[in-house]
């Protein structure tokens, strides 16, 4: 349900488009270039930029934290299963 929206709106541009021709299309992209190129919109993306900047490191570091405890408690229950499988392998002196 959620790329309706997305598709009626596709298809609304495109219709309105091929209706009002390579002039028209010229003033639309003219403006929404001056939109986006605007200082306010580009403050927003700024800001945007930096949030998902901060997020991705916060959970970056997050992750490999978390991958460092699984390796680490992998190679601790390996090394546990070795010892205990292969006796024969130690020196009972």
């Amino acid at each position: 349900m959620s790329k309706f929206p997305f598709l009626l709106g596709a298809g609304l541009g495109y219709l309105l488009g091929t209706r009002a021709g390579r002039g028209q299309y010229e003033k639309i992209k003219k403006a929404s270039t001056a939109v986006w190129q605007s200082t306010p919109v580009q403050g927003v993306v700024h800001k945007a930029d930096q949030t998902v900047g901060d997020l991705a490191r916060q959970q970056g570091s997050k992750l490999t934290d978390q991958v460092a405890g699984l390796v680490k408690d992998r190679i601790n229950t390996a090394g546990r299963k070795k010892t205990t499988a292969y006796p024969e392998d130690y020196d009972s002196e």
